[in-house]
């Protein structure tokens, strides 16, 4: 039998603010992950700056590019497509990569490929998980969204439950910001939380009636900042630790309570975390104690591969590219696009 021919795939992510190219090969193969971060930059600002973010995409995405080719030991003819992130994002930050993508595509006739950011980072599991084949479950927390997903087959979805205000990452930044630790909220949370006490504080964990698998974390945050008035008024001392801890602590059993509860009620035995905040050690250890307890296969991704990145828009573009789907000319950034939506 004849060996089927590589596929390989040029992808770029540029929806917030990381400039990133990948080349994967067949979809499960990342030769080269490429990527510039702008976070030094926006740190100044306290959170990304969308104006300032295109104009470093812009600065960035051809060096980028050369070096994920370089890295990959491959060229342009070498390609058989480009896969780009269209949305969801900041829509100047998305424009810069899909108008590379098009040019790309466009030079060298190669078929272009749009991909959802949110399947990009589902699809990142693909990269370290050869066994890991839908369908399965797939938490996707993030700075923008937070996601309870049935991935049924690659590239087809189905949404049990999504945040209802904060996304966890937000909740998590601005939390961050009014303790004074910063941008970004996430991994300084989680780093100064295990020098606290998890239980000094009962912040409250919203419950969406008639929708248990929906979430919603503006309450937690609002009780954060309500907490450290208190204490501002009265004059007692701030525990930075013990309110990070208790926070985290509050958001990290909402979501993994969501996810097992959804696992159980659909049969499903394979869960996945995917995103950002999927890097976050605390969530990932109550995760992974919690897929034991109940039989679940559990897994993440590297967080390498849980911040945006493009080998899983690469990953994504794959199955993408050998289901048949193609992008023309007219492909543009759709900032709300949704999941499943073409």
């Amino acid at each position: 039998m004849e060996k089927q021919k590589d596929v390989l795939i040029l992808a770029i992510e540029s929806s917030c603010d990381e400039t990133a190219a990948a080349v994967v090969k067949n979809g499960r193969s990342v030769l080269s992950n490429v990527i510039s971060s702008q976070i030094d930059l926006h740190k100044l600002y306290g959170g990304v700056v969308p104006e300032i973010a295109s104009r470093k995409h812009i600065e960035k995405i051809n060096q980028v590019i050369e070096e994920a080719l370089k890295e990959a030991d491959t060229t342009l003819d070498d390609l058989d497509a480009i896969a780009v992130t269209y949305g969801p994002g900041l829509v100047g930050a998305l424009l810069v990569g899909v108008a590379e993508a098009k040019a790309i595509s466009f030079a060298k006739n190669l078929p272009l490929v749009g991909v959802h950011h949110i399947e990009g980072h589902i699809s990142a599991n693909y990269i370290e998980n050869l066994d890991l084949e839908p369908p399965f479950l797939c938490l996707v927390v993030s700075g923008g969204h937070t996601h309870l997903v049935v991935v049924k087959d690659y590239g087809e979805f189905e949404i049990l439950g999504r945040t209802r205000d904060d996304a966890a990452g937000e909740a998590f930044d601005k939390v961050a910001r009014a303790i004074g630790l910063g941008y970004p909220g996430g991994p300084k949370i989680d780093k100064l939380s295990k020098q606290g006490n998890a239980y000094a504080m009962d912040f409250p964990k919203a419950k969406v009636a008639d929708a248990p698998y929906d979430f919603s974390f503006s309450g937690v945050k609002s009780a954060v900042l309500n907490h450290l008035n208190k204490c501002k008024m009265m004059g007692e001392p701030v525990v930075e630790a013990d309110i990070a801890a208790s926070f985290q602590r509050c958001v990290v059993e909402v979501l993994v309570e969501h996810a097992i509860a959804a696992a159980r009620d659909y049969h499903i035995s394979k869960l996945a975390i995917a995103g950002g905040v999927a890097s976050n050690q605390t969530l990932r250890n109550a995760m992974e104690q919690a897929c034991e307890k109940n039989g679940i296969q559990f897994y993440h991704p590297s967080p390498i591969f849980c911040t945006d990145n493009a080998a899983m828009i690469g990953v994504a573009g794959y199955y993408e590219y050998i289901k048949g789907t193609r992008h023309g000319w007219d492909l543009n950034a759709v900032p709300n696009l949704k999941l499943g939506e073409r």
